[in-house]
This record gives structure tokens, C-alpha cells and sequence, in this order.
């Protein structure tokens, strides 16, 4: 954790670590460097849904299959996505020392996931119009051809899901939560998919094709729109959670006659903050007893605390 105080007036505590006057050279990577679980798992995925793509355009080439060329390319589209996302953690692990980025690469994480939003929702618009389209025309299936593309394409995208869905879970990784949404609004797509085919071509519901592809665009928008949500809170260095500054605050307040009175704590990567906090005492102490109050667990990496001395009422009186 790297402390560093803030210059002060007369009147106000400065500490500075380890020599006054003296600037400690410091690590801005904060373990953005290393390679991240994310990664692998996402470049495993691109090469399962490439290969998949690959095969499915070949195939739709040679045995005249519009739907099955169609399913090719639409895999193609998430693996372009995809690869957006791999792409975003290798710079960011490659220039996580570079001193032009002032609290690291780990913004990159958000800015690969905010991205990955946006192509969702391009995605989701592109469902829905096909699909209202198809409503109004509707089109001649060849329902015996689909159903094997949409089944190969459910047991495809059912196994990346798996592959992404175990490191998924921890919330923080923005840019591996883009990447798993991707893979399974294909394997959603490839259910609604299974299920409408089997109906039209069992039940003659063929207008079950179109309208799951409206509830597939609507399930895959709201997705989008949380991915976007939370990624640009990132982006526009928004407050941290409320846990987090609560947190802080009470670290910070357990100290006698001691008051947390500016705050700003943001995030500067997945699952890690930076603050700038502004501490009044009646009787300050050394600002780093203040910086050690934090706990580890908050993700809290870079401080910069000012410590401001508070007149009481009896110390007026004087």
C-alpha cells in the first residue's frame, strides 16, 4: 500500500513517509502485471468459438446452408468481441508500469467490459429488428438443417459458459463479466433456438422462430445495460460502494475525537481503490496510524491522507 500525505497550512499535521521532503519511489502496477485468470480462460474460449465458426462457414459453403453459414458468422461477431476482450488484458498487463497511466492499467479491465457492452446491445438491436422483420415476412425454414446448428451451437457455447462461469463469479473482473455475457447470449440464443425449431417443425408454431429471437434481443439488452451501468462508474471515477466508505469511515472515527471529513475513495482496477482522505483531530496523530486503521481486505492500495488539527471547545477557551 503506498502512503503519501498532503501538504498542509501552518495550522494542519503534515506527515510524510519515510524522509520529509523526500519522494519514495513507488509501484503503480498494483499486480495488474500479472497474467490474470480471465485471460487464459478467455483465449481458450476465442479458440473453441473460432474453430467453431470456421467449420460452421465451411460447411454452410459447401452444402448450400444459409442457416448454417448465417450461425457462422454470427459466431464470428462474438469472437471479434472476444477477442476485444483478450486484447484489453494484454496491454493492460503489458503497460502496467508505464508511468503515463497515473494509477495503472487497471482501467483498461472496465474500458475492455464497457466496450463489450456496447457490442452486446449493437447485438440486441440486430435480434430484434431480424426479428420483427421475420414476424412481418416470414421466411421458409429448413428446420431439419437448423436444429443441428442450433444444437451445435448450444453444446459449443454451453461449454465455454462452464469454462467462464467459475471465475465469473468473484464480481470485480469487468472485463471477464463482458467476456462470459457473450458466450451465453449465444448459448441463450441457441436455447430459445432448440426449443422454437422443435416446436415449428413438430407443432407447425413456426412464429415461435421470430419471437424468441425478440425475447432473446430483450434478455441480452438488460445485460447490456447492467454491464454498461457498472463499467462506466469505473470509467467516471464515481465513490466507491457504500460498504467501502463506511468502512473507512468507521477505521478512521474508532480514533478518539476524530472525524473523517472529506472522502474519496474510487476504483483504480478490478476489486481495488484508491483514496484521498482529509482527517480532523483534536489531538492528531502520525497520518500513517490513521493509514493502518484501513483494513486490508477493503482493496484500498494508494492513500493520501491530510490530517487537519480540530479546536474543541475547551482547547477555544483557552
Amino acid at each position: 500500500m503506498h502512503f503519501q500525505a498532503s501538504p498542509t497550512e501552518p495550522a494542519h499535521r503534515h506527515e510524510h513517509h519515510p524522509v520529509a521532503g523526500e519522494t519514495k519511489p513507488h509501484d503503480h502496477a498494483f499486480g495488474q502485471d500479472a497474467v490474470r485468470p480471465g485471460e487464459r480462460l478467455t483465449f481458450i474460449v476465442i479458440g473453441i468459438t473460432a474453430l467453431t465458426m470456421v467449420v460452421e462457414i465451411i460447411a454452410g459453403i459447401a452444402f448450400g446452408s444459409m442457416a448454417l453459414l448465417a450461425d457462422g458468422l454470427h459466431m464470428a461477431s462474438h469472437a471479434t468481441a472476444l477477442s476485444l476482450n483478450a486484447f484489453a488484458y494484454v496491454y493492460a498487463r503489458r503497460h502496467a508500469r508505464d508511468q503515463r497511466f497515473t494509477f495503472g492499467t487497471g482501467k483498461v479491465n472496465a474500458l475492455g467490459g464497457f466496450a463489450g457492452a456496447v457490442l452486446l446491445l449493437v447485438f440486441a438491436v440486430f435480434m430484434a429488428g431480424e426479428s420483427a422483420h421475420r414476424i412481418v415476412a416470414p421466411v421458409p425454414i429448413e428446420f431439419t438443417y437448423a436444429i443441428l446448428v442450433a444444437v451445435v451451437g448450444l453444446l459449443v457455447n454451453g461449454i465455454c459458459v462452464v469454462i467462464l462461469s467459475g471465475k465469473h463469479s468473484h464480481g470485480h473482473d469487468h472485463n471477464l463479466r463482458s467476456a462470459f455475457l457473450h458466450v451465453l447470449a449465444d448459448a441463450l440464443t441457441s436455447v430459445l433456438a432448440v426449443f422454437a425449431l422443435l416446436a415449428g417443425k413438430f407443432l407447425g408454431w413456426q412464429i415461435l422462430d421470430p419471437l424468441m429471437g425478440v425475447v432473446g434481443a430483450l434478455l441480452v439488452a438488460r445485460w447490456s445495460v447492467s454491464l454498461a451501468r457498472d463499467t462506466s462508474r469505473v470509467l467516471l471515477d464515481m465513490q466507491a460502494p457504500s460498504v467501502v466508505i463506511n468502512a473507512v469511515s468507521e477505521a478512521i472515527e474508532q480514533h478518539p475525537d476524530t472525524t473523517l471529513v472529506d472522502v474519496h475513495i474510487w476504483s483504480i482496477g478490478p476489486g481495488i481503490y484508491a483514496a484521498a482522505l482529509t482527517v480532523a483531530a483534536a489531538r492528531p496523530m502520525p497520518a500513517e496510524t490513521y493509514r493502518d486503521s484501513l483494513p486490508q481486505r477493503l482493496g484500498i492500495v494508494h492513500v493520501n491522507i491530510e490530517v487537519v488539527q480540530r479546536v474543541t471547545a475547551t482547547q477555544a477557551g483557552r
